[in-house]
């Protein structure tokens, strides 16, 4: 909870300089967006270990093999990328990079969750066969 807030003033802050600063400098307030993204990113990095911490824990228990997994945190990663990267692409103007970037990011997890795809298609070969 603690950490929530802290993150949200700090993101806060960052999108009120950032609208401040916009006005002579957008370039500057792009930038200032960035770093705000990057602190919190970092801030974050804990909460993350522990996490996949948890998860990793998970799969042992489910007796799923790890390889299966590995698919799905990847798709969630490049989501969460994407999400980030399209909203600054959109925030400095530029949808149509934006579009790309999403584009970019449906491919690439699509590519992530072939190992998984590949699992499901072997096991459905199996059972027909």
């Amino acid at each position: 909870m603690e950490q929530v807030i802290q993150v949200t003033g700090l993101c806060v802050v960052g999108a009120l300089l950032a609208l401040v600063v916009k006005r002579g400098s957008p370039e500057t307030a792009l930038l200032l967006t960035v770093a705000a993204a990057v602190v919190v990113l970092l801030a974050l990095a804990g909460a993350v270990e522990e996490l996949l911490a948890f998860l990793a824990e998970l799969a042992e228990a489910s007796g799923v093999p790890p390889a299966l997994f590995a698919p799905l945190y990847k798709t969630v990663g490049i989501a969460l990328v994407v999400q980030v990267g399209g909203s600054l692409c959109r925030d400095a103007g530029e949808s149509a990079l934006a579009a790309v970037v999403e584009t970019a990011g449906a491919v690439c997890a699509l590519v992530a969750a072939l190992p998984l795809l590949r699992a499901v298609l072997d096991m459905l070969l199996e059972l027909m066969g």
